[in-house]
């Protein structure tokens, strides 16, 4: 059992080893099989590629030939391309030298053109230089030329003023001879002359010759005594009140030459020093020193006469409003109620008035102290000190302009501007009785019978003589219009006087009948001023 085992097994492990051996054997040919065949895979894929290799090869091939086909066209192309090249670069480098020739010879004409534009800027610069010296010349000579005529001018224009003012002198001595026809053709003259040249035409012998022969002046006697104060009936140019220091109240309407007038109250024991016009009611209210105030009602028949008690010499009127009127006295103040025509108020000063005016529409009161005292209410005063000495006896302002104006007992004026500066006015040569302010224009009148126009805000302020009566001038007013002139003097004359230059000059034309004739104009003018006529044809007046 053993036995049989044990040869079992062993014939089972020799079976085994033998099939395992077997195996083994198998697994190394089969790899060897797989190997071989992988080789042969291999094999199969070279010969494949191979024959890929070699069609690729061929389509190489075919290519490289037509590549070194075209390769030799290119080539031909450039041995073509580069035989055109080298004649072109012959050409170039001809054409350089060429330019190189051309250069030189270029910059040899440059050098002669320069040298050539040297000796014309020369020839340039001397021209400029003698033109430059003509025109200098040219210019003295016009600058010469220009003075000598300037010169020629005012020689002539000179002359000319000179000559319109001595035919305004020789106007007014035919006019006062009664030789009117010359007299006009002479002031008329004397007037185109002046306005042509520029001439002062307020120069006294030309103005007062206008004034003369357009008879602008015009004097009536209408008072017995001084005419102390008048006013305008508001907008009635021609129609005035004034009172005298004999009592008289008149009333005057100007017609053309003649003058009517109406006694409203008379009566000598009166002094009447002012006058003024309710501009409401048309009632007229004149103060008497002697301490009355005579009301006339504007039907110009009812008189009230009111005693202002405890207002000592009451001399100036004030308006105040349309309610009330302010009377000023030496020694005190009262106000009267307009609507009831009674003394409402007064008040005692504790100084003397010698002198009322206006200041920035406030009353203003000068004292015999030397101080002005602005009321601005019966207890409201602003006072100071006058600035110039001297007695103060007319004083104005203008509101427009800021301009005042003192006038002083010996006839000198103070001028003061608006920033304090001052300049004294010397004309007058008597005491200054009126001043009157219209914008820049300051009129003045004197005792001395004259009536001065000052243009304020020139640098030299100078008088034009407007008027001269011979008397006293008291007082003046002036209408609307600024061109009209009411004055009254210490004789009781009331004077007219339109100063509108224009109006005076058409007033003479009219009065023109004919021109100067040759002999006339050579007596009078003279032969070395070209003749011509002032009128032209008749009805066809020759504008001055």
């Amino acid at each position: 059992m053993d036995r049989k085992l044990i040869i079992g097994t062993c014939t089972g492990v020799l079976l085994a080893v033998v099939a395992a051996t077997g195996f083994i054997g198998w697994q190394s040919e089969h790899k060897k099989v797989e190997r071989l065949e992988a080789q042969i895979g291999e094999m199969k894929k070279k010969v494949q590629r191979s024959a890929v290799d070699r069609s690729i090869s061929a389509q190489m091939e075919d290519i490289a030939n037509e590549q070194r086909e075209l390769s030799d066209e290119k080539r031909e192309e450039a041995l073509l391309q580069t035989r055109v090249a080298n004649e072109m670069r012959q050409r170039s480098e001809a054409e350089r030298l060429n330019a190189l020739e051309a250069e030189r010879n270029a910059v040899a004409s440059e050098k002669k053109a320069l040298e050539a534009s040297a000796v014309a800027e020369d020839q340039r610069k001397l021209a400029e230089s003698q033109r430059v010296l003509a025109e200098d010349q040219r210019k003295m000579a016009e600058h010469q030329r220009i003075q000598a005529e300037f010169s020629k001018r005012k020689a002539d224009t000179l002359s000319y003023i000179a000559l319109a003012r001595s035919l305004g002198s020789i106007s007014t001595i035919q006019s006062q001879t009664g030789n009117d026809e010359i007299a006009n053709l002479l002031g008329y003259a004397s007037y185109l002359y002046t306005s042509r040249y520029k001439g002062d035409i307020y120069n006294p012998t030309v103005f007062q010759a206008l004034i003369e022969l357009s008879q602008s002046k015009m004097t009536w006697t209408e008072h017995i005594g001084a005419v102390m104060n008048m006013e305008c009936f508001p907008g009635q140019n021609d129609k005035l009140v004034s009172v005298s220091n004999y009592g008289e109240i008149i009333l005057s309407e100007r017609q053309d030459n003649k003058l009517k007038s109406n006694v409203l109250f008379k009566n000598s024991q009166y002094d009447f020093r002012d006058v003024i016009i309710d501009s409401t009611t048309g009632s007229i209210y004149a103060v008497s020193r002697t301490g009355h105030l005579v009301i006339i009602d504007k039907d110009l028949k009812t008189i009230k006469t009111l005693e202002l008690d405890n207002v000592e010499n009451p001399f100036r009127l004030h308006n105040l409003s349309d309610k009330s009127v302010l009377v000023i006295g030496e020694k005190a103040l009262a106000i009267i109620n307009l609507k009831r025509k009674v003394v409402a108020d007064t008040k005692q000063l504790p100084f003397r008035v010698v002198l009322g005016g206006r200041k920035d529409n406030f009353p203003v009161l000068f004292d015999d102290k030397g101080m002005m005292h602005l009321v601005k209410g019966l207890d409201s005063f602003s006072t100071e000190k006058v600035p110039v000495d001297g007695r103060v006896t007319a004083f104005c302002k203008s509101n427009n302009t800021g301009f005042e104006a003192y006038g002083m007992a010996d006839g000198t004026i103070w001028l003061f501007d608006k920033t304090g500066n001052r300049q004294k006015l010397v004309a007058h040569r008597s005491r200054i009785s009126k001043m009157k302010f219209n914008g820049r224009r300051l009129f003045s009148a004197s005792y001395d019978g004259t009536m001065n126009l000052w243009i304020a805000d020139q640098e030299k302020v100078v008088p034009m003589t407007m008027v001269e009566t011979g008397n006293w001038i008291m007082h003046f007013t002036y209408e609307a219009s600024k061109n009209t002139f009411w004055m009254g003097d210490v004789k009781g004359n009331l004077i007219y006087v339109n100063i509108s230059v224009p109006a005076m000059v058409e007033t003479i034309r009219k009065k023109l009948k004919r021109n100067l004739t040759p002999d006339e104009w050579n007596f009078y003018i003279g032969q070395d001023v070209p003749y011509e006529p002032f009128i032209g044809l008749p009805g066809k007046e020759v504008a001055p």
